[in-house]
Protein backbone atom coordinates (compact mmCIF):
# COMPACT_ATOMS: atom_id res chain seq x y z
CA UNK A 1 0.00 0.00 0.00
CA UNK A 2 1.49 3.38 -0.92
CA UNK A 3 2.20 5.48 2.15
CA UNK A 4 1.91 9.18 1.31
CA UNK A 5 3.17 10.45 4.66
CA UNK A 6 6.66 11.89 4.51
CA UNK A 7 9.29 9.58 6.05
CA UNK A 8 10.36 11.89 8.86
CA UNK A 9 6.83 12.43 10.06
CA UNK A 10 6.13 8.71 9.95
CA UNK A 11 9.21 7.94 12.03
CA UNK A 12 8.35 10.48 14.70
CA UNK A 13 4.74 9.34 14.98
CA UNK A 14 5.66 5.67 15.06
CA UNK A 15 7.89 6.52 18.00
CA UNK A 16 5.66 8.95 19.84
CA UNK A 17 2.48 6.97 19.45
CA UNK A 18 3.66 4.01 21.46
CA UNK A 19 2.17 5.70 24.46
CA UNK A 20 -1.45 5.01 23.75
CA UNK A 21 -2.57 2.62 21.04
CA UNK A 22 -5.43 0.75 22.72
CA UNK A 23 -4.24 -2.74 21.84
CA UNK A 24 -1.23 -2.22 24.08
CA UNK A 25 -1.38 -3.38 27.67
CA UNK A 26 -0.86 -0.30 29.79
CA UNK A 27 -0.50 0.05 33.53
CA UNK A 28 -3.26 1.40 35.69
CA UNK A 29 -4.15 2.64 39.11
CA UNK A 30 -6.56 0.70 41.24
CA UNK A 31 -6.37 -1.97 43.89
CA UNK A 32 -2.93 -2.12 45.45
CA UNK A 33 -3.44 -5.81 46.23
CA UNK A 34 -4.29 -6.82 42.69
CA UNK A 35 -4.30 -10.57 42.31
CA UNK A 36 -2.42 -11.27 45.53
CA UNK A 37 -0.72 -14.62 45.47
CA UNK A 38 -0.84 -14.82 41.67
CA UNK A 39 2.41 -13.09 40.81
CA UNK A 40 4.70 -15.45 39.00
CA UNK A 41 7.75 -13.29 38.41
CA UNK A 42 10.12 -11.43 40.68
CA UNK A 43 12.91 -8.94 40.32
CA UNK A 44 14.79 -7.57 43.28
CA UNK A 45 15.12 -3.78 43.39
CA UNK A 46 18.45 -2.62 44.77
CA UNK A 47 18.77 -0.42 47.79
CA UNK A 48 18.12 3.26 47.45
CA UNK A 49 14.69 3.14 45.94
CA UNK A 50 15.58 1.44 42.71
CA UNK A 51 12.07 1.23 41.48
CA UNK A 52 11.57 3.72 38.71
CA UNK A 53 10.35 6.34 41.13
CA UNK A 54 9.82 8.77 38.28
CA UNK A 55 6.35 9.82 39.17
CA UNK A 56 7.38 10.67 42.70
CA UNK A 57 10.25 12.75 41.41
CA UNK A 58 12.85 11.31 43.78
CA UNK A 59 14.60 8.85 41.52
CA UNK A 60 17.42 6.55 42.58
CA UNK A 61 19.31 8.69 45.06
CA UNK A 62 21.34 11.84 44.62
CA UNK A 63 24.90 10.84 45.38
CA UNK A 64 27.56 12.88 43.61
CA UNK A 65 28.96 11.21 40.52
CA UNK A 66 32.65 10.34 40.30
CA UNK A 67 34.78 12.39 37.94
CA UNK A 68 35.24 9.34 35.73
CA UNK A 69 31.57 9.72 34.80
CA UNK A 70 30.88 13.46 35.03
CA UNK A 71 34.14 14.30 33.25
CA UNK A 72 34.16 11.52 30.67
CA UNK A 73 35.07 12.32 27.07
CA UNK A 74 32.84 10.73 24.47
CA UNK A 75 34.40 8.90 21.54
CA UNK A 76 32.29 9.89 18.52
CA UNK A 77 32.46 7.87 15.31
CA UNK A 78 30.35 7.17 12.23
CA UNK A 79 27.05 5.46 12.98
CA UNK A 80 26.26 1.88 11.97
CA UNK A 81 22.81 0.85 10.83
CA UNK A 82 20.40 0.65 13.78
CA UNK A 83 20.21 -2.70 15.51
CA UNK A 84 17.08 -4.84 15.40
CA UNK A 85 16.28 -3.68 18.95
CA UNK A 86 16.44 -0.04 17.84
CA UNK A 87 14.32 -0.65 14.75
CA UNK A 88 15.70 -1.76 11.41
CA UNK A 89 16.75 1.12 9.14
CA UNK A 90 19.64 2.19 6.94
CA UNK A 91 22.78 3.69 8.46
CA UNK A 92 22.21 7.44 8.82
CA UNK A 93 25.21 8.33 6.67
CA UNK A 94 27.39 11.42 6.38
CA UNK A 95 27.24 14.00 9.15
CA UNK A 96 25.94 11.67 11.82
CA UNK A 97 28.08 10.54 14.75
CA UNK A 98 27.39 7.98 17.46
CA UNK A 99 28.88 7.42 20.90
CA UNK A 100 28.23 5.59 24.15
CA UNK A 101 28.03 7.45 27.47
CA UNK A 102 28.77 5.63 30.70
CA UNK A 103 26.23 6.08 33.50
CA UNK A 104 25.66 4.34 36.84
CA UNK A 105 23.40 1.33 36.68
CA UNK A 106 22.05 2.58 40.03
CA UNK A 107 22.41 6.27 40.89
CA UNK A 108 22.30 5.33 44.59
CA UNK A 109 25.61 3.54 43.96
CA UNK A 110 27.45 5.99 41.68
CA UNK A 111 30.79 4.20 42.04
CA UNK A 112 29.27 0.83 41.24
CA UNK A 113 28.47 -0.91 37.98
CA UNK A 114 28.00 1.26 34.89
CA UNK A 115 25.86 0.93 31.78
CA UNK A 116 26.22 2.37 28.30
CA UNK A 117 23.74 4.97 27.01
CA UNK A 118 23.62 5.08 23.20
CA UNK A 119 23.86 8.60 21.72
CA UNK A 120 23.65 10.14 18.26
CA UNK A 121 24.32 13.69 17.04
CA UNK A 122 24.56 15.88 13.98
CA UNK A 123 26.70 18.95 14.55
CA UNK A 124 25.33 22.45 13.99
CA UNK A 125 25.72 23.47 10.37
CA UNK A 126 26.52 27.13 11.15
CA UNK A 127 29.36 27.23 13.67
CA UNK A 128 29.07 31.01 14.09
CA UNK A 129 25.43 30.73 15.20
CA UNK A 130 25.82 27.60 17.33
CA UNK A 131 23.92 27.75 20.63
CA UNK A 132 24.75 24.29 21.95
CA UNK A 133 23.10 20.87 21.94
CA UNK A 134 19.36 20.29 21.48
CA UNK A 135 18.41 16.93 22.98
CA UNK A 136 15.34 15.10 21.63
CA UNK A 137 13.14 12.42 23.11
CA UNK A 138 10.50 11.18 20.67
CA UNK A 139 8.23 9.46 23.15
CA UNK A 140 6.84 6.03 23.76
CA UNK A 141 8.12 5.30 26.24
CA UNK A 142 10.15 2.92 24.16
CA UNK A 143 11.30 4.95 21.15
CA UNK A 144 14.93 4.73 20.09
CA UNK A 145 16.20 8.25 19.59
CA UNK A 146 19.28 6.91 17.83
CA UNK A 147 17.10 5.33 15.13
CA UNK A 148 14.42 8.05 14.98
CA UNK A 149 16.36 11.33 14.85
CA UNK A 150 18.05 10.77 11.46
CA UNK A 151 14.70 9.83 9.89
CA UNK A 152 13.09 12.97 11.30
CA UNK A 153 16.01 15.37 10.84
CA UNK A 154 14.68 16.98 7.65
CA UNK A 155 11.98 18.64 9.76
CA UNK A 156 14.66 20.15 12.01
CA UNK A 157 16.94 21.64 9.33
CA UNK A 158 16.43 25.20 10.55
CA UNK A 159 17.19 24.24 14.13
CA UNK A 160 20.27 22.29 13.01
CA UNK A 161 21.89 25.53 11.88
CA UNK A 162 22.04 26.68 15.51
CA UNK A 163 22.15 23.41 17.42
CA UNK A 164 23.88 20.09 17.46
CA UNK A 165 20.88 17.76 17.10
CA UNK A 166 21.26 15.05 19.76
CA UNK A 167 19.18 12.07 20.78
CA UNK A 168 19.65 8.86 22.72
CA UNK A 169 18.20 5.49 23.61
CA UNK A 170 16.67 5.88 27.10
CA UNK A 171 17.03 3.19 29.75
CA UNK A 172 15.55 -0.10 28.58
CA UNK A 173 15.27 1.06 24.96
CA UNK A 174 17.18 0.03 21.85
CA UNK A 175 20.86 -0.37 22.69
CA UNK A 176 20.70 1.06 26.24
CA UNK A 177 20.20 -1.65 28.92
CA UNK A 178 17.89 -3.39 26.45
CA UNK A 179 14.74 -4.87 27.94
CA UNK A 180 14.04 -8.24 26.33
CA UNK A 181 10.77 -10.11 26.77
CA UNK A 182 9.07 -12.38 24.21
CA UNK A 183 11.07 -13.49 21.18
CA UNK A 184 10.28 -12.52 17.59
CA UNK A 185 8.75 -15.87 16.69
CA UNK A 186 6.27 -15.67 19.56
CA UNK A 187 5.38 -12.07 18.73
CA UNK A 188 4.88 -12.98 15.09
CA UNK A 189 2.90 -16.19 15.33
CA UNK A 190 1.22 -16.53 18.72
CA UNK A 191 -2.27 -14.96 18.69
CA UNK A 192 -2.54 -15.11 22.48
CA UNK A 193 -4.83 -17.14 24.68
CA UNK A 194 -7.81 -14.80 24.60
CA UNK A 195 -7.32 -14.25 28.34
CA UNK A 196 -5.58 -10.90 28.86
CA UNK A 197 -4.40 -11.64 32.39
CA UNK A 198 -2.95 -15.01 31.39
CA UNK A 199 -1.08 -13.43 28.47
CA UNK A 200 0.24 -10.63 30.70
CA UNK A 201 1.57 -13.17 33.20
CA UNK A 202 3.44 -14.94 30.42
CA UNK A 203 4.82 -11.65 29.10
CA UNK A 204 5.99 -10.59 32.57
CA UNK A 205 7.71 -13.94 33.18
CA UNK A 206 9.61 -13.53 29.92
CA UNK A 207 10.70 -9.98 30.80
CA UNK A 208 11.99 -11.06 34.20
CA UNK A 209 13.72 -14.14 32.81
CA UNK A 210 15.57 -12.11 30.17
CA UNK A 211 15.99 -8.71 31.85
CA UNK A 212 15.68 -9.00 35.64
CA UNK A 213 18.91 -7.09 36.29
CA UNK A 214 17.87 -3.94 34.43
CA UNK A 215 14.15 -3.78 35.25
CA UNK A 216 14.65 -1.87 38.52
CA UNK A 217 16.69 0.79 36.68
CA UNK A 218 14.58 1.88 33.68
CA UNK A 219 12.19 4.35 35.34
CA UNK A 220 11.72 7.89 34.09
CA UNK A 221 13.57 9.57 36.98
CA UNK A 222 16.65 7.46 36.24
CA UNK A 223 16.56 8.49 32.58
CA UNK A 224 16.15 12.12 33.66
CA UNK A 225 19.36 11.74 35.67
CA UNK A 226 21.04 10.29 32.59
CA UNK A 227 19.98 13.42 30.71
CA UNK A 228 21.65 15.67 33.27
CA UNK A 229 24.82 13.62 33.04
CA UNK A 230 24.48 13.91 29.25
CA UNK A 231 24.24 17.69 29.57
CA UNK A 232 27.53 17.78 31.48
CA UNK A 233 29.32 15.40 29.15
CA UNK A 234 28.16 17.34 26.07
CA UNK A 235 29.57 20.52 27.63
CA UNK A 236 26.29 22.41 28.02
CA UNK A 237 25.57 24.62 31.05
CA UNK A 238 21.83 24.16 30.49
CA UNK A 239 19.85 21.33 28.91
CA UNK A 240 18.11 22.50 25.74
CA UNK A 241 15.40 19.93 25.12
CA UNK A 242 12.61 18.99 22.70
CA UNK A 243 10.23 16.37 24.11
CA UNK A 244 7.39 14.77 22.17
CA UNK A 245 4.54 12.73 23.69
CA UNK A 246 6.00 10.70 26.59
CA UNK A 247 9.10 12.86 26.08
CA UNK A 248 7.10 15.68 27.67
CA UNK A 249 6.65 13.65 30.85
CA UNK A 250 10.35 12.86 30.87
CA UNK A 251 11.09 16.55 30.37
CA UNK A 252 8.72 17.51 33.17
CA UNK A 253 10.40 15.10 35.58
CA UNK A 254 13.80 16.48 34.54
CA UNK A 255 12.61 20.04 35.17
CA UNK A 256 11.38 19.02 38.62
CA UNK A 257 14.65 17.32 39.54
CA UNK A 258 16.98 19.91 37.96
CA UNK A 259 15.07 23.22 37.62
CA UNK A 260 18.22 25.35 37.55
CA UNK A 261 19.60 23.32 34.64
CA UNK A 262 16.61 23.84 32.33
CA UNK A 263 17.54 25.61 29.11
CA UNK A 264 15.32 26.32 26.11
CA UNK A 265 12.73 23.57 26.31
CA UNK A 266 9.68 22.61 24.24
CA UNK A 267 7.02 20.01 25.00
CA UNK A 268 4.86 18.96 22.00
CA UNK A 269 1.89 16.53 22.32
CA UNK A 270 1.82 16.73 26.08
CA UNK A 271 1.11 14.04 28.66
CA UNK A 272 -1.35 15.18 31.34
CA UNK A 273 0.57 15.05 34.65
CA UNK A 274 -2.56 15.44 36.80
CA UNK A 275 -4.41 12.23 35.90
CA UNK A 276 -3.87 8.77 37.31
CA UNK A 277 -3.72 5.89 34.80
CA UNK A 278 -7.48 5.22 34.89
CA UNK A 279 -8.49 8.83 34.31
CA UNK A 280 -5.78 9.17 31.69
CA UNK A 281 -7.03 6.03 29.93
CA UNK A 282 -10.60 7.33 29.89
CA UNK A 283 -9.47 10.66 28.47
CA UNK A 284 -7.55 8.86 25.75
CA UNK A 285 -10.53 6.63 24.95
CA UNK A 286 -12.68 9.72 24.45
CA UNK A 287 -10.00 11.41 22.37
CA UNK A 288 -9.46 8.36 20.16
CA UNK A 289 -13.20 8.09 19.62
CA UNK A 290 -13.41 11.78 18.76
CA UNK A 291 -10.58 11.40 16.25
CA UNK A 292 -12.19 8.30 14.73
CA UNK A 293 -15.51 10.08 14.32
CA UNK A 294 -13.73 13.01 12.67
CA UNK A 295 -12.10 10.52 10.31
CA UNK A 296 -15.46 8.90 9.54
CA UNK A 297 -17.08 12.29 8.86
CA UNK A 298 -14.20 13.11 6.51
CA UNK A 299 -14.64 9.74 4.82
CA UNK A 300 -18.37 10.31 4.26
CA UNK A 301 -17.69 13.71 2.71
CA UNK A 302 -14.66 12.80 0.59
CA UNK A 303 -15.56 9.26 -0.48
CA UNK A 304 -19.38 9.53 -0.50
CA UNK A 305 -20.93 6.16 -1.39
CA UNK A 306 -17.51 4.53 -1.41
CA UNK A 307 -16.89 5.35 2.25
CA UNK A 308 -16.63 2.01 4.10
CA UNK A 309 -17.89 3.49 7.38
CA UNK A 310 -21.13 4.91 5.98
CA UNK A 311 -22.70 8.30 6.53
CA UNK A 312 -22.87 8.65 10.32
CA UNK A 313 -20.67 7.99 13.33
CA UNK A 314 -23.16 5.49 14.75
CA UNK A 315 -23.19 3.56 11.49
CA UNK A 316 -19.39 3.68 11.30
CA UNK A 317 -19.01 2.38 14.86
CA UNK A 318 -21.33 -0.52 14.05
CA UNK A 319 -19.49 -1.41 10.85
CA UNK A 320 -16.04 -1.29 12.44
CA UNK A 321 -17.12 -3.33 15.46
CA UNK A 322 -18.74 -5.89 13.16
CA UNK A 323 -15.49 -6.13 11.20
CA UNK A 324 -13.49 -6.57 14.41
CA UNK A 325 -15.87 -9.26 15.66
CA UNK A 326 -15.50 -11.13 12.37
CA UNK A 327 -11.71 -10.86 12.53
CA UNK A 328 -11.83 -12.22 16.07
CA UNK A 329 -13.56 -15.32 14.75
CA UNK A 330 -11.70 -15.56 11.46
CA UNK A 331 -8.58 -13.45 10.77
CA UNK A 332 -8.36 -12.01 7.25
CA UNK A 333 -5.87 -13.27 4.66
CA UNK A 334 -3.12 -10.97 3.40
CA UNK A 335 -0.57 -11.02 0.59
CA UNK A 336 1.90 -12.62 3.01
CA UNK A 337 1.57 -15.89 4.91
CA UNK A 338 0.38 -13.94 7.96
CA UNK A 339 -3.20 -12.98 8.73
CA UNK A 340 -4.84 -9.82 10.00
CA UNK A 341 -6.21 -10.39 13.50
CA UNK A 342 -8.62 -8.26 15.47
CA UNK A 343 -5.83 -6.79 17.60
CA UNK A 344 -3.66 -5.98 14.59
CA UNK A 345 -6.59 -4.29 12.87
CA UNK A 346 -7.38 -2.20 15.94
CA UNK A 347 -3.72 -1.21 16.25
CA UNK A 348 -3.66 -0.10 12.61
CA UNK A 349 -6.89 1.91 12.90
CA UNK A 350 -5.56 3.71 15.95
CA UNK A 351 -2.20 4.37 14.30
CA UNK A 352 -3.77 6.20 11.36
CA UNK A 353 -5.53 8.60 13.72
CA UNK A 354 -2.20 10.09 14.79
CA UNK A 355 -1.75 11.53 11.30
CA UNK A 356 -4.83 13.75 10.93
CA UNK A 357 -6.17 13.98 7.37
CA UNK A 358 -3.14 12.20 5.92
CA UNK A 359 -3.96 9.22 8.08
CA UNK A 360 -7.68 9.42 7.31
CA UNK A 361 -6.91 9.08 3.60
CA UNK A 362 -5.02 5.87 4.42
CA UNK A 363 -7.68 4.52 6.76
CA UNK A 364 -10.64 4.69 4.36
CA UNK A 365 -9.24 2.46 1.56
CA UNK A 366 -7.61 0.15 4.11
CA UNK A 367 -10.96 -0.48 5.80
CA UNK A 368 -12.64 -0.88 2.42
CA UNK A 369 -10.12 -3.58 1.56
CA UNK A 370 -11.09 -5.65 4.61
CA UNK A 371 -14.82 -4.94 4.45
CA UNK A 372 -15.07 -5.57 0.70
CA UNK A 373 -15.80 -8.75 -1.19
CA UNK A 374 -12.18 -9.93 -1.09
CA UNK A 375 -11.89 -9.34 2.65
CA UNK A 376 -8.11 -8.98 2.58
CA UNK A 377 -6.10 -7.28 5.31
CA UNK A 378 -2.80 -6.47 3.62
CA UNK A 379 -2.93 -2.70 4.10
CA UNK A 380 -3.96 -2.75 7.74
CA UNK A 381 -1.31 -5.38 8.47
CA UNK A 382 1.36 -3.14 6.91
CA UNK A 383 0.26 -0.23 9.09
CA UNK A 384 0.26 -2.40 12.22
CA UNK A 385 3.74 -3.68 11.40
CA UNK A 386 5.05 -0.13 11.05
CA UNK A 387 3.56 0.76 14.40
CA UNK A 388 4.77 -2.45 16.07
CA UNK A 389 8.35 -2.01 14.87
CA UNK A 390 8.35 -5.18 12.77
CA UNK A 391 10.66 -5.30 9.76
CA UNK A 392 10.22 -7.37 6.59
CA UNK A 393 12.37 -10.15 8.08
CA UNK A 394 10.05 -10.62 11.03
CA UNK A 395 12.31 -8.87 13.53
CA UNK A 396 10.77 -6.57 16.12
CA UNK A 397 12.33 -3.60 17.84
CA UNK A 398 12.13 -3.75 21.62
CA UNK A 399 9.89 -0.67 21.88
CA UNK A 400 6.85 -2.50 23.26
CA UNK A 401 8.92 -4.44 25.78
CA UNK A 402 10.52 -1.19 26.92
CA UNK A 403 7.16 0.58 26.97
CA UNK A 404 5.74 -1.85 29.49
CA UNK A 405 8.89 -1.96 31.61
CA UNK A 406 9.14 1.82 31.93
CA UNK A 407 5.43 2.41 32.42
CA UNK A 408 5.11 -0.23 35.12
CA UNK A 409 8.30 0.85 36.91
CA UNK A 410 6.90 4.37 37.11
CA UNK A 411 3.45 3.44 38.42
CA UNK A 412 2.51 2.49 41.98
CA UNK A 413 -0.92 0.91 41.62
CA UNK A 414 -1.83 -2.45 40.15
CA UNK A 415 -5.16 -3.38 38.67
CA UNK A 416 -7.06 -6.59 39.31
CA UNK A 417 -9.64 -8.23 37.06
CA UNK A 418 -12.35 -6.90 39.40
CA UNK A 419 -11.00 -3.36 38.99
CA UNK A 420 -11.08 -3.68 35.21
CA UNK A 421 -14.62 -5.06 35.18
CA UNK A 422 -15.74 -2.13 37.34
CA UNK A 423 -14.22 0.38 34.88
CA UNK A 424 -15.47 -1.38 31.75
CA UNK A 425 -18.81 0.48 31.34
CA UNK A 426 -17.09 3.87 31.51
CA UNK A 427 -14.48 2.89 28.91
CA UNK A 428 -17.03 1.38 26.54
CA UNK A 429 -19.17 4.50 26.85
CA UNK A 430 -16.15 6.69 26.15
CA UNK A 431 -15.30 4.72 23.01
CA UNK A 432 -17.47 1.97 21.51
CA UNK A 433 -14.56 0.97 19.26
CA UNK A 434 -11.44 1.37 21.40
CA UNK A 435 -12.88 1.22 24.92
CA UNK A 436 -13.19 -2.58 25.25
CA UNK A 437 -9.51 -3.04 24.39
CA UNK A 438 -8.25 -0.06 26.36
CA UNK A 439 -9.87 -1.19 29.59
CA UNK A 440 -8.21 -4.62 29.27
CA UNK A 441 -4.92 -2.78 28.90
CA UNK A 442 -5.24 -1.65 32.50
CA UNK A 443 -4.14 -5.16 33.51
CA UNK A 444 -0.75 -4.59 31.92
CA UNK A 445 1.17 -3.90 35.14
CA UNK A 446 -0.79 -6.28 37.37
CA UNK A 447 2.06 -8.80 37.60
CA UNK A 448 5.01 -6.41 37.33
CA UNK A 449 7.61 -6.83 40.10
CA UNK A 450 9.05 -3.29 40.07
CA UNK A 451 6.71 -0.65 41.45
CA UNK A 452 6.86 3.14 41.34
CA UNK A 453 6.11 5.48 44.23
CA UNK A 454 3.06 7.33 42.85
CA UNK A 455 0.58 7.31 39.97
CA UNK A 456 1.22 10.81 38.61
CA UNK A 457 4.52 12.45 37.68
CA UNK A 458 5.82 15.31 39.80
CA UNK A 459 6.67 18.12 37.38
CA UNK A 460 6.61 21.29 39.47
CA UNK A 461 9.75 23.24 38.61
CA UNK A 462 9.98 26.50 40.56
CA UNK A 463 12.87 28.61 39.35
CA UNK A 464 13.16 26.90 35.97
CA UNK A 465 13.42 28.86 32.73
CA UNK A 466 10.22 29.14 30.63
CA UNK A 467 9.09 25.92 28.95
CA UNK A 468 6.84 26.16 25.87
CA UNK A 469 4.04 23.58 26.14
CA UNK A 470 2.13 22.83 22.91
CA UNK A 471 -1.16 20.94 22.56
CA UNK A 472 -3.30 20.07 19.55
CA UNK A 473 -7.11 20.18 19.89
CA UNK A 474 -7.54 17.04 17.78
CA UNK A 475 -4.79 14.93 19.36
CA UNK A 476 -6.13 11.41 20.08
CA UNK A 477 -3.29 10.22 22.32
CA UNK A 478 -2.48 13.27 24.43
CA UNK A 479 -5.70 15.33 24.68
CA UNK A 480 -5.18 19.08 24.54
CA UNK A 481 -6.18 19.68 28.15
CA UNK A 482 -3.03 17.82 29.17
CA UNK A 483 -0.88 20.63 27.76
CA UNK A 484 -2.80 23.25 29.72
CA UNK A 485 -2.47 21.25 32.92
CA UNK A 486 1.23 20.60 32.34
CA UNK A 487 1.80 24.34 31.92
CA UNK A 488 0.03 25.02 35.22
CA UNK A 489 1.82 22.21 37.07
CA UNK A 490 5.24 23.41 35.95
CA UNK A 491 4.50 26.61 37.83
CA UNK A 492 3.89 30.30 37.37
CA UNK A 493 6.36 31.84 34.99
CA UNK A 494 7.60 28.43 33.83
CA UNK A 495 4.86 26.80 31.73
CA UNK A 496 3.93 28.76 28.60
CA UNK A 497 0.88 27.24 26.89
CA UNK A 498 0.44 27.28 23.10
CA UNK A 499 -2.71 25.67 21.67
CA UNK A 500 -3.05 24.53 18.05
CA UNK A 501 -6.50 24.14 16.51
CA UNK A 502 -5.78 21.05 14.44
CA UNK A 503 -5.80 17.27 14.10
CA UNK A 504 -3.21 14.61 14.84
CA UNK A 505 -0.52 13.85 17.38
CA UNK A 506 2.03 16.64 17.60
CA UNK A 507 2.29 19.98 15.83
CA UNK A 508 5.88 20.73 14.84
CA UNK A 509 6.34 20.59 11.07
CA UNK A 510 2.59 20.37 10.46
CA UNK A 511 1.30 23.72 11.70
CA UNK A 512 3.19 26.75 10.37
CA UNK A 513 2.18 29.03 13.22
CA UNK A 514 3.30 26.59 15.92
CA UNK A 515 6.49 25.66 14.07
CA UNK A 516 7.45 29.32 13.72
CA UNK A 517 6.74 29.99 17.40
CA UNK A 518 8.85 27.00 18.47
CA UNK A 519 11.72 27.94 16.15
CA UNK A 520 11.68 31.53 17.40
CA UNK A 521 11.83 30.37 20.99
CA UNK A 522 14.57 27.80 20.51
CA UNK A 523 16.73 30.02 18.29
CA UNK A 524 16.11 33.50 19.70
CA UNK A 525 14.87 32.71 23.20
CA UNK A 526 11.59 34.60 22.74
CA UNK A 527 8.63 32.57 24.01
CA UNK A 528 5.11 33.11 22.65
CA UNK A 529 2.59 34.78 24.92
CA UNK A 530 1.01 32.33 27.33
CA UNK A 531 -2.37 31.26 25.95
CA UNK A 532 -1.49 31.84 22.28
CA UNK A 533 -3.73 29.95 19.84
CA UNK A 534 -2.58 28.86 16.38
CA UNK A 535 -5.17 28.05 13.71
Amino acid sequence: MPHPIRPGRTAVLAAASLFAIPALAGCGGGSDDADKGERTATATPSAGGATGGAVGGTGEGKSALPAALSGQRLSWSSCPAPSAAQGTAKAPGKGWECATMKAPLDYAKPKGETVGVALIRKKATDADRRIGSLVYNFGGPGASGVATLPQAAEDYTKLNASYDLVSFDPRGVGNTTTVKCLDDKTLDTDPGSGDALKDIKRHTRACVKNSAKVLPHVGTATTARDMDLMRQVLGDKKLNYFGISYGTELGGVYAHLFPKNVGRTVFDAVVDPTRDPVRSGLAQAKAFQKALESAMAYCAEEYAENCPTGKTAAEGNRRINAMLAELDKKPAPTESDRKLTKDLALTAIGATLYEGEEGWDILAPSLAEVMGDDGTGTSLLMIADLYNGRDDKGRYSNMHAANGAITCADTRSRHSRADVDAERPAFEKASPVFGPSMVEGLLGCSQWPVRGTADKPEVSAPGAAPIVVVGNTGDPATPVEGARRMARQLGKGVGVNLTVDGEGHGTYGDNRCATKAIDTFLINGKAPADGTVCK
